[in-house]
């Protein structure tokens, strides 16, 4: 995983294309702690998440999966209460994309499958090249979608629309991800999305970064209180924010 920073925005890249940019187990601790580090870096207004080679991210890398079972020991409960502590870090390396103060914007291109659709899914903004296609694949593995796609995919897709995709594992292709609203816009190849990715990026990144913070963190109270709460706490927050 690589990371730049030019002109407040910082471009995180998956930097494993010979294995479609797959995560192994250091990669998903490293990505958390990437975003932790970006949060607290005054110098960064924006982040810009993409990938090299010919794919975005094919999510966990299967050798993560087998190595796991193989150092799993102890009785029943104990082995389920180390798979469980593996999945809780890994929704935390995750989970840091959110929490990071930053607008993120994920700029995908080629396949991005399985967890990668997590990780897109705790972006605050996505984009795509037309060769793009998505898919929830762990149904195709046996195995549940458990580090943030059933919890944050419903908040920007059709809920009916998420449960055929969890459940079939079908490719969801550039041309209906943009009517469906997964990604703002559509861009002819990963040059070109790029080039437009960082132009957007530029524009928020040149706005107040405690303004844009702001936005970010009341977008995501709202997600989780009532319209009348969430009124409540955007106008203590401004009424600080105002007076900070």
């Amino acid at each position: 995983m690589k990371t730049s920073i030019s002109n407040h925005i910082a471009t995180v890249t998956f930097s494993h294309p010979d294995r479609a940019n797959a995560l192994g187990e250091a990669d998903w601790d490293a990505m958390g702690d990437t975003f932790r580090e970006l949060d607290e870096n005054d110098d960064v207004h924006v982040v810009i998440l993409a990938g090299e080679g010919k794919h975005f991210c094919a999510g966990m890398d299967l050798a993560v999966l087998g190595s796991l079972q193989a150092r799993a020991i102890g009785t029943k409960a104990e082995m389920i209460a180390q798979l469980e502590t593996f999945i809780l870090r890994i929704q935390a390396s995750i989970t840091a994309i959110e929490q990071c103060r930053k607008p993120v914007l994920a700029a995908i291109h080629g396949g991005c499958i399985g967890g990668g659709v997590d990780i897109i899914s705790a972006c605050d903004i996505r984009y795509c090249s037309e060769d793009a296609y998505f898919t929830v694949k762990e149904v195709d593995f046996g195995i549940v979608a458990d580090i943030g796609t059933l919890q944050r995919l419903p908040y920007i897709l059709q809920p009916g629309l998420v449960s055929e995709l969890a459940f079939t594992g079908r490719k969801m292709f550039a041309p209906e991800a943009l009517r469906s609203g997964l990604v703002n816009q559509s861009f002819s190849n990963r040059e070109t999305l790029l080039a437009g990715v960082t132009e957007i990026a530029a524009s928020i990144a040149s706005k107040p970064p405690r303004v844009i913070a702001g936005i970010k963190h009341n977008l995501l109270y709202q997600r989780e209180h009532s319209t009348a709460d969430s009124l409540k706490y955007v106008a203590d927050y401004s009424a600080n924010l105002l007076l900070g």
